[in-house]
């Protein structure tokens, strides 16, 4: 290994250290303000709000929630790709809306539980 391939690899490794120790400071600090129990009550007053709007509308957006499962039983891709890409995957959401709806509807579908919930505002994939 050359002198110069020898200080890239180094380089490579302060930089993922960096990375990693930034996260971890992050994740930290997070979890401090998510701890802080008037977090915790906004997020349960937040939950439940999304509840009732998604129990609300449910009568009004349910055929999108059949088609997409009809979509994704018999893999229609035709359907799913017209989907709309919001998704909160950590708390197991996809919305089930034609992609565009943010200007009439806020994001609709079911929660993991399978409880119809709506929510404003996305996050991204891998989250």
């Amino acid at each position: 290994m050359t002198a110069p391939e020898r200080e890239q690899r180094v380089q490579e490794a302060v930089r993922r250290h960096v990375r990693r120790r930034r996260f971890a400071e992050a994740e930290k600090a997070i979890s401090h303000v998510l701890a802080d129990p008037r977090v915790q009550r906004l997020s349960a007053q937040i939950q439940e709000a999304e509840m009732e709007c998604g129990a609300h509308l449910q009568g009004r957006l349910q055929t999108f929630q059949d088609r997409y499962d009809r979509a994704e039983r018999d893999g229609d891709a035709t359907v799913l790709i017209r989907t709309c890409p919001g998704k909160h995957g950590v708390w197991g959401r996809i919305c089930v809306l034609d992609e565009g709806h943010e200007l009439e509807e806020p994001h609709w579908g079911r929660n993991s539980e399978g409880q119809p919930i709506a929510w404003m505002g996305s996050a991204p994939d891998d989250w």
